[in-house]
This record gives C-alpha cells, structure tokens and sequence, in this order.
C-alpha cells in the first residue's frame, strides 16, 4: 500500500469573506496585494495563519490601522 501525499487547499478570509486563492505559487502576503486591488485597505493590514480546518488551510487578513496598543 503506498501512501498518498495531499496537500492543503488555501483560503483567505477578509471581514467575513472567503477569497480564493489567486495562484499556489504566491506567498500568503503577495495574495495579500493581489487583493489590495480590489480592497485597499490591506495595504495596512496583517496575515495570521494558517489555521488548519478540514483539510484546508485558512489564512485572515486583519487590519492593523485604528488598533492602540
């Protein structure tokens, strides 16, 4: 019995919103200004993740402008 490597798809979440992904070969941050395209507000924004959840990989963008500390 041989064994079988699968990779994790990739999702990215903005403010309730899945995104797909763009393209595999992009890190995280370059879909990140893929996206910034369509909302500006992450130019000033985070990547947290990946979170692993039902065999896909989740990635959130969040905001940092207006946060104190």
């Amino acid at each position: 019995m041989a064994l079988e490597i699968k990779g994790f798809d990739r999702v990215f979440k903005y403010k309730g919103n899945e995104l797909s992904d763009p393209d595999l070969s992009m890190s995280p941050e370059e879909v990140m200004k893929f996206y910034s395209n369509t909302y500006p507000e992450l130019t000033n924004s985070n990547v947290y993740g990946p979170d692993i959840s039902e065999d896909k990989a989740v990635y959130e963008f969040k905001n940092t402008v207006g946060t104190k500390g």
